[in-house]
């Protein structure tokens, strides 16, 4: 995978979008942060007039080792009965998901159960991450598998016609995980970046948090980057969600980014392949304190802030329409000598 070349933005669809929209029956700068995001999706979709009309959503499923340390307020076997209410389309995600007509699906990739799961895309590399208090969550080998697992499902979806894609999770355990890598990748206090996930206790936070700063002094004896940082801290579902963001990139296809664990993968993934970066967007900031950080360590801003913190992709699904917005601009706006006015207020 390292292998991948990820374009550049073009610039000069960039250029012929600024200069489109600055003709636009608008005062100059007048939409703001609409007028940002359509000349990055000019710059993605190589297309100056940009025009998603087919968004699609993929939500990667795994369990975590690490939830033998006391750091969840739910059990792992919450994790099976998540993925089967998003696979019979009862999660929110469904219901922004229909909000907004996009595809849907939901894919194992490491769930730590034997049972099927009608529904859902079963690609499992193993049964759940092992306890990275006590030693590596993976091998390397198996952070491949998930890594391909996530290119090849997001792929997929690109050739059956999604031109976005938003990416989300479920798996109990994994804004542990999420805080853990992120502490490893940014060097930042383990109490800056740490929440209260699905929300836990007082005292489950201070477990969670010593869980943290643990870990970090048995697996950092020296620096750790993309793959070998996922193989000591795991965990599946953001190795594939970053397999997924490559794929993406690589295809010129805007990646909605949605909270704290979507974003940590985001990172893990431009160390991987450099140049996912410019692909990204921050669709929303989260309530996880780690999510602003992780945001400005990739230099991205949050286009709203509704204090969501459910992850499964909800943030980005409900940031779409200010896409679809930013396209319709583009699209179906009449410049200064289309209507017929003088001049530019």
């Amino acid at each position: 995978m390292e292998n991948i070349k990820i374009d550049h933005l073009d610039e000069q669809a960039m250029v012929n979008a600024q200069q489109h929209i600055d003709q636009l029956t608008k005062p100059v700068g007048s939409l703001g942060k609409i007028e940002e995001l359509a000349i990055q999706l000019a710059g993605v979709t190589r297309n100056a007039k940009p025009n998603l009309q087919k968004p699609a959503i993929i939500v990667f499923a795994a369990d975590h080792g690490i939830t033998a340390e006391g750091i969840s307020a739910f059990p792992q076997e919450v994790t099976i009965q998540m993925v089967a209410n998003m696979a019979n389309g009862g999660a929110a995600i469904n219901a922004f998901a229909n909000n907004i007509g996009a595809d849907f699906k939901v894919v194992d990739v490491g769930v730590n159960t034997d049972q099927p799961m009608d529904g859902a895309v079963d690609r499992k590399v193993m049964h759940g991450t092992k306890n990275y208090a006590k030693g590596n969550a993976m091998t390397l080998k198996e952070v491949e598998q998930a890594l391909q697992v996530g290119y090849e499902e997001t792929k997929m979806m690109i050739e059956a016609g999604a031109d976005s894609i938003c990416f989300g999770e479920v798996g109990i355990g994994n804004t542990t995980v999420s805080s853990t890598l992120f502490a490893a990748i940014s060097n930042l206090p383990v109490t800056h970046i740490t929440g209260y996930g699905t929300g836990i206790s007082d005292e489950q936070l201070l477990r969670k948090i010593e869980v943290i700063e643990n870990t970090l002094e048995f697996h950092l004896k020296e620096p750790l980057v993309g793959k070998q940082i996922l193989a000591h801290l795991g965990g599946l579902e953001i190795a594939a969600m970053a397999g997924g963001m490559i794929a993406a990139a690589q295809h010129h296809t805007p990646i909605l980014l949605d909270g704290l664990i979507s974003t940590v993968s985001a990172c893990v993934a431009e160390q991987i392949v450099s140049g996912v970066k410019s692909y990204l967007f921050a669709t929303h900031k989260s309530v996880e304190p780690g999510h602003v950080y992780a945001l400005n360590y990739l230099q991205l801003t949050p286009l709203i802030d509704l204090e969501f913190r459910l992850g499964e992709g909800t943030g980005a699904a409900v940031a779409y329409p200010l896409f679809s917005a930013a396209c319709h601009m583009m699209n179906d706006m009449a410049t200064f000598a289309d209507a017929g006015v003088s001049g530019k207020s």
